[in-house]
């Protein structure tokens, strides 16, 4: 089964450890992993962030998630 290619990496804090939640362009949810993972520190080396995390559009995926948590989430645009 082929899957969309990750889009968006947003760092957030997971009632305590930080993880990382990947989705594709079209905001699905693929994943989470390890936000101190080396994988993720590649896929982010030398990108931007923003705090985007309280932005009406992520209000779904990140559903989960306390307003101060989204609120210091960390948002990477991937160059797909």
């Amino acid at each position: 089964m082929h899957s969309s290619p990750v889009k968006f990496v947003i760092l957030i804090e997971a009632g305590g450890p930080m993880v990382a939640r990947l989705f594709d362009a079209n905001r699905v949810h693929i994943t989470d992993m390890d936000a101190a993972s080396e994988d993720v520190a590649l896929m982010t080396e030398g990108l931007p962030s923003e705090h985007a995390g309280t932005r009406p559009e992520w209000a779904p995926a990140l559903a989960g998630h306390n307003d101060a948590e989204r609120a210091a989430a960390q948002l990477y645009v991937l160059p797909v």
